[in-house]
């Protein structure tokens, strides 16, 4: 039996009251003028997660602050998080503070977390208005939250709290592994021009390919040629990482209608149009493209195309910076006349096995960081979901610290350890 489970069954093993929030909370608005405040010592919370400072404070109690606007606009209610503030802070007008009036009876952080988690279903079907969609805080007084035993609460908090900071310790970690990625990707592909070296020469991208396209778009306005069975790469799928599907597939009467044509597996594809210009991808599967996409079909007995795909992203600023137009774009003779040096290939397998060993930490959703963080992501989810769903009649969350409840497959649970005991 977890230390949860104790607690629910001395102190509410009938279940838990619900209140509305206006009578358990004060409800204020913001007072600072988010553009116009004065720089200060004191946190500004704005609608984002980064907080801003003032010289000035409204507020010095724990509190949830919440956005009073829609966060999309435009017609459509929608609000990506509420947050939470403690100490002496001060408040952006367009959003409010909800402040427990009695501490002892209910913790800011419990109803943090439980608003965060309930917001679509208690908050956002609040908001009104057409084009500029808002929300008031006399609606908000009517907002039931569920109030368990304060000990209840703060064992809540407390694993909720352990698994976030899990999520933010293996995000610091990412962030330092890519800046070693970049320091020995930096360091093992500088070379000196021009090369004495016998075995290193320069070359142009076109010269160490068997072939270099791009692909085509089926008409949108024509539905029989989307839907299908080929994979189809966009540009907005490019982003240093291998690709293993696509997100929209096209027939072959789609294929047959367009530019678009089959690469074969292992190409070095380079985004040549808009905000991901210049960013590079290998795809793993035999697949098509649009026309914003340069495939490169690297020659094997010239260059590996791992060695291109990890030269060409320590080259993108550069490559980026020879774009045209508004939108930066590059075009296929760019790519091709791009230049690249070219050990041999003894040294080039050096080189990527050295990088893709930091690549995968950095980048592979299978085994790297970014697979352990989702992982303690969705398990994060799974206990906040399970531990703040109450009802009237009965706690929904006996049992929920198991850990095997989960099977996620990932690190041992440190997040647990295992309070559940």
């Amino acid at each position: 039996m977890s230390r949860l489970d104790e607690l629910i069954q001395e102190l509410c093993p009938d279940g838990v009251s619900f209140v509305k929030m206006g009578e358990c909370c004060t409800i204020t608005k913001g007072q600072t003028p988010i553009q116009k405040a004065i720089p200060g010592e004191y946190p500004l919370v704005v609608t984002t997660d980064e907080r801003k400072s003032s010289n000035t404070y409204q507020f010095d109690k724990p509190s949830v602050c919440i956005p009073l606007g829609s966060s999309r606009g435009h017609g459509v209610a929608s609000l990506n998080q509420v947050y939470y503030q403690e100490g002496k802070f001060a408040l952006g007008n367009i959003l409010c503070a909800v402040t427990p009036k009695d501490s002892d009876e209910l913790s800011a952080k419990f109803l943090h977390q439980y608003l965060n988690l309930k917001k679509d279903v208690l908050i956002v079907p609040l908001m009104r208005g057409g084009a500029n969609v808002s929300l008031s805080m006399d609606s908000l007084e009517h907002i039931k939250i569920p109030i368990p035993p304060m000990p209840v609460q703060l064992e809540i908090v407390y694993i909720l709290e352990k698994f976030t900071e899990l999520i933010t310790e293996l995000t610091f970690e990412l962030t330092a592994r890519r800046k070693q990625y970049n320091y020995y990707r930096d360091k093992l592909l500088t070379f000196d021009r021009p090369i004495e070296n016998k075995n290193i020469y320069w070359t142009t991208i076109a010269d160490i390919c068997k072939t270099v396209v791009s692909g085509g778009t089926p008409k949108s306005s024509n539905a029989d040629y989307y839907g299908g069975t080929i994979p189809w790469l966009r540009t907005q799928e490019v982003d240093w990482r291998d690709i293993n599907d696509t997100e929209m597939k096209i027939t072959e009467q789609g294929l047959a209608s367009s530019s678009a044509k089959w690469i074969p597996e292992n190409c070095v594809i380079v985004a040549m149009y808009g905000a991901t210009a210049a960013k590079v991808a290998i795809n793993k599967i035999p697949l098509t493209t649009n026309q914003a996409c340069c495939n490169l079909e690297v020659d094997e007995n010239k260059a590996l195309y791992r060695y291109v795909f990890h030269w060409l992203s320590k080259e993108y600023k550069s490559l980026k910076a020879l774009g045209q137009g508004s939108q930066s774009n590059i075009s296929v003779n760019v790519i091709k006349q791009y230049r690249i040096p070219v050990p041999s290939l003894d040294i080039q397998e050096r080189i990527v096995n050295v990088l893709d060993n930091f690549d995968a930490i950095c980048s592979d959703l299978n085994i790297g960081l970014p697979a352990e963080i989702e992982a303690r992501k969705k398990q994060y989810e799974f206990y906040r979901d399970r531990l703040l769903t109450f009802d009237n009649a009965s706690t929904t969350i006996l049992n929920a610290m198991q850990c095997n409840a989960m099977q996620c497959n990932a690190m041992q649970c440190n997040a647990m350890q295992c309070r559940a005991d």
